[in-house]
């Protein structure tokens, strides 16, 4: 049954979110207290963010190395997302002409933020050091793996 109090009598619980667009918690500011209940992003920027095909291309290509590597019926074995970036880069490569050789670089961020969005989804591990961390903490190398 829906609230209808008139907005400013409801007690907001000031928890936790994720963005929608690319996977980081981020949590209320009192910038946002207005409209926290309908908050889905982090910034304006994830706001004018608009999903692309190389997103998802990106997710299914952390999930088809994961498989290919733990074929054997593991879930230890780990990639890194640069892996992802440079097989999506590699076929967006193949398509187009003189594109430098390092064109998967430029989908670093975007493998990262595919990494938190399965994460967020349950599908995955973001590991440092061989132990779980926090997407929205991790900072520097990660590795991806099965759960």
């Amino acid at each position: 049954m829906p609230d209808h109090r008139p907005r400013r009598d409801r007690q907001t619980p000031r928890k936790e979110k994720l963005c929608k667009a690319c996977g980081r918690a981020f949590s209320w500011t009192p910038q946002q207290a207005r409209d926290w209940d309908v908050t889905l992003y982090c910034s304006q920027s994830c706001r004018n963010q608009h999903g692309t095909a190389t997103e998802a291309e990106l997710e299914a290509a952390i999930l088809e190395l994961l498989a290919e590597r733990n074929s054997d019926g593991g879930h230890d074995k780990t990639i890194c997302p640069s892996e992802a970036a440079r097989l999506v880069g590699g076929r967006a490569r193949r398509g187009a002409e003189r594109q430098p050789a390092t064109a998967w670089q430029a989908l670093m961020e975007p493998a990262r933020a595919a990494a938190r969005r399965l994460v967020a989804q349950g599908r995955i591990v973001l590991t440092q050091h061989g132990q779980p961390v926090d997407p929205a903490a991790a900072r520097g190398p990660i590795r991806l793996r099965l759960r």
